[in-house]
């Protein structure tokens, strides 16, 4: 899951970063409305966590641009006003949900949780291919009722190939979903962390789930 953060007070910004990272979610920052239209239309995110007061466009014009734009990523406004006036003007301008500053950052995992869910338009919370099962609450990996010890990262991998079984994705696709914009994707990062989930996952059973798909990327089969 890939996720913008636009908020101009950067202590702010990579507070939420830092914390979203540790919870295996891939994070671009802008600091002011123009740079965050920019990345939201250039970029495929799963979620935006939009600021109300920014420099250079505000977050009520941001959000309507997006929503014109045909735009339907879910976006979280973050803002200290407090009125149901500005409350109604943010969810009217497009907004999914709506956060008061300060706010508890187990809050904001849990509201930005419920979005993804709505996104996906699934009432379950898990991911099944196969005898592998993934928790996105819990984040607790299992197959076989086998259970899988992963780091933040090698979870957001392989949520990413279980949302997409069967397919192949590539090493941009991956790098676009997992790790953010900052990434060098000339790197061989992506092919360490493929075999640190092979070592996890298909360690000790007779069927492999993990494949390299030659010249294209990667694609998780199912093993039944």
């Amino acid at each position: 899951m890939r996720i913008l953060i636009v908020e101009d007070e950067k202590k702010v910004a990579d507070f939420i970063k830092r914390g979203l990272k540790e919870e295996g979610y891939a994070v671009d920052c802008a600091y002011d409305g123009e740079e965050g239209f920019f990345l939201a239309g250039e970029n495929d995110y799963d979620l935006i966590i939009l600021d109300l007061m920014l420099p250079k466009m505000d977050g009520l014009t941001l959000c309507g641009k997006l929503r014109g734009r045909k735009k339907n990523t879910p976006i979280i406004m973050l803002t200290a006003r407090d009125s149901v006036q500005d409350k109604v003007k943010g969810l009217d301008a497009g907004a999914n949900d709506y956060l008061l500053k300060p706010f508890a950052f187990e809050e904001l995992l849990a509201r930005i949780r419920a979005a993804l869910r709505v996104k996906n338009t699934v009432s379950s919370t898990l991911l099944n291919v196969g005898s592998l099962t993934l928790d996105m609450i819990t984040h607790k990996v299992t197959r076989d009722s086998k259970i899988i010890e992963l780091s933040s990262k090698e979870y957001a991998l392989l949520e990413y190939l279980m949302r997409n079984p069967g397919a192949v994705v590539t090493r941009t696709m991956i790098s676009e979903h997992v790790w953010d914009i900052n990434f060098e994707t000339f790197t061989n990062v992506i092919d360490v962390y493929i075999n640190y989930l092979r070592n996890k996952i298909d360690q000790g059973f007779k069927v492999k789930m993990i494949h390299t798909v030659r010249g294209r990327g990667y694609t998780l089969k199912t093993d039944r």
